[in-house]
């Protein structure tokens, strides 16, 4: 039992290792802020999961792979990061302050929200957790029923935690060698990863929308 729950624990961290337009906000407010702003990031970004993940368990999972919901998602998920991208090139150009000063840091529930944005709206994000947690707890539920199941999706949900923890502390290590400097070459980097997952996410969009003009 526990050598199970444990490989599922290893599920969620591999779920959370890719890296993302999640990761890469998560990076941008440790270095920004500290710990407790990237560990909020992925709190939010949590949620979301939390949120597709209880979609998929009670059988909505259909309903989010439609070509409708699709092509809203998609244009959801550009809007957000295309909005997030010009937000990390603005702060760069006006210059960042890593020092930690309260008047410039930047609310934790600011990046709960970034966080949780970020992740609701990407249609891969969804994908993915409809391929690989949708297959994990249909199997489940078939073999071991609904208490297991609920206990596995714990597991998996354990290991995503573990998994931002593990990010805000290295980034808050971290923080203690950026330079001013540096910090705004990794924002302006941040910020042309988010564009381009954005612009990605748009060109995904019009396809989609091509598809429905000619179904």
């Amino acid at each position: 039992m526990a050598s199970i729950w444990i490989s599922y624990v290893l599920l969620g961290i591999s779920l959370s290792a890719p890296v993302g337009p999640v990761n890469v906000a998560q990076i941008k407010a440790g270095l920004s802020n500290g710990f407790w702003n990237a560990w909020f990031v992925g709190i939010g970004a949590m949620c979301a999961d939390l949120v597709f993940m209880l979609l998929i368990y009670f059988g909505a999972a259909a309903y989010l792979t439609t070509p409708l919901a699709k092509l809203l998602i998609w244009i959801l998920g550009f809007a957000v990061l295309m909005l997030l991208g010009y937000e990390s090139i603005r702060d760069a150009r006006k210059g960042i302050d890593i020092s930690g000063g309260a008047s410039r840091k930047e609310h934790v529930g600011k990046s709960f929200l970034t966080g949780f944005l970020i992740a609701i709206s990407n249609p891969l994000n969804i994908v993915f957790w409809i391929g690989i947690y949708g297959s994990v707890i249909t199997k489940t539920l078939e073999t071991m029923g609904s208490g297991q199941a609920l206990l596995y999706s714990g597991a998996i949900f354990a290991g995503v935690c573990v998994w931002d923890l593990l990010v805000s502390t290295v980034v808050h290590v971290s923080r203690k060698a950026v330079t001013p400097r540096l910090m705004r070459g990794i924002s302006i980097i941040a910020g042309v990863s988010l564009f381009g997952f954005g612009i990605y996410f748009g060109y995904c969009a019009a396809e989609q929308l091509i598809a429905l003009v000619w179904m």
